[in-house]
């Protein structure tokens, strides 16, 4: 492997600044995890490391651990025999989160610090809107961009209605289509991905992930295999690994996925024609139900929005916790839950402060 240059991993200034605060520790990013041991990327190489015992006895949630694509403060920078310490995880500047398997309803961080999440989805039997949707609303909460990469269009005979079909809820949305059939089916996908970026493929097992990562690695890497005979995909990733892109950046394999709990997700951007629809409804807390002189029901009534959509809106809704809230106010229940630990809704409205000089550029 090429000397690894941190810039390279993802190591922007944000990330520099809040490193200097930690004395005699060094930069690292988390590329997999087994077990308790980690596996982490410096600029001198790779590492396995174990977190602390303070650390240890500070975690509150399971997402509070070391997760994928983190950047880490460690106790050296090189090989050195033994296991490097792992003491801080420095600040994430997106996360995508699943519910965790299970009754517990913790959270789950998929892969962090991403900046480009493709959702790939077959146009073969593993087409599927109203997940989609799901996916959507779960990637534009992460703080990363969404794209959606329609695989296998060699066995689609019905691109053109399913590109319509599409378009009803890819709402901004980049969409691509591949073939693994076409040598430069990947291309649109490697014009995302530089010296820098990040970048994450979530979906469904055997949707072809892996085979748009080994276009993109230039080697077969990863283990490929073709969907079973129902059209569900075998598990061919069984757990999340960061990879180092010879032509720059970095990108983030997952398990394949069919569903995806959720804990919270960005409905106002996934569901964006439903929100703007809400704006015009006679109350503002329309359930979009029975309540008269509501907007969403007519566009429905006069065919520009599917029952099926405002079905799964209102279910997605209900499960992230939302039920009953308009925009406004998921975004101050969101914030409030971020923040309860760290001073509730003063230190939330600060966040959004400053956040906003850094748009701004100041």
């Amino acid at each position: 492997m090429n000397k690894i240059t941190m810039e390279n991993l993802g190591l922007s200034q944000r990330f520099i600044i809040e490193s200097t605060s930690y004395t005699n520790l060094y930069v690292g990013r988390v590329i997999s995890q087994y077990k308790d041991r980690y596996k982490v990327l410096t600029e001198n190489g790779e590492l396995t490391a174990v977190i602390s015992g303070k650390f240890r006895f500070d975690v509150k949630t399971v997402s509070d651990y070391p997760a994928v694509g983190d950047f880490v403060m460690l106790d050296r920078n090189e090989e050195t025999g033994g296991n490097a310490i792992l003491h801080h995880v420095l600040t994430r500047k997106s996360a995508l989160i699943r519910k965790a398997a299970g009754t517990s309803n913790e959270e789950q961080i998929v892969a962090a610090n991403i900046d480009t999440v493709f959702i790939c989805m077959s146009l073969t039997n593993d087409f599927n809107l109203r997940r989609l949707e799901r996916y959507l609303g779960v990637v534009w909460d992460s703080q990363a961009i969404p794209v959606i990469v329609l695989t296998k269009a060699d066995l689609c005979d019905t691109l053109s209605q399913k590109m319509l079909e599409l378009d009803a809820v890819a709402c901004g949305v980049d969409v691509l289509v591949t073939s693994s059939m076409s040598e430069d089916g990947y291309v649109s996908v490697k014009n995302y991905s530089s010296s820098g970026k990040t970048i994450a493929f979530i979906g469904s097992s055997g949707v072809g992930k892996s085979t748009l990562i080994n276009r993109l690695l230039g080697e077969n890497l990863l283990e490929t295999q073709k969907t079973r005979s129902d059209d569900k995909g075998r598990h061919t990733t069984t757990r999340r690994e960061l990879i180092v892109l010879p032509s720059g950046g970095v990108v983030i394999d997952t398990p394949g996925m069919r569903e995806l709990g959720i804990e919270s997700a960005d409905l106002s951007k996934a569901f964006a024609d439903i929100d703007e629809l809400s704006t015009k409804c006679k109350f503002h807390d329309c359930t979009h139900i029975s309540e008269p002189n509501c907007a969403v029901r007519r566009a429905i009534s006069a065919g520009l929005l599917s029952e099926d959509r405002l079905t799964n809106y209102l279910k997605l809704k209900k499960e992230a916790k939302y039920e009953g809230m308009h925009s406004k106010q998921i975004e101050a229940e969101k914030l409030a839950v971020m923040f309860a630990k760290d001073g509730g809704m003063k230190n939330a409205r600060k966040f959004l402060k400053e956040k906003n000089k850094i748009r701004q550029g100041f």
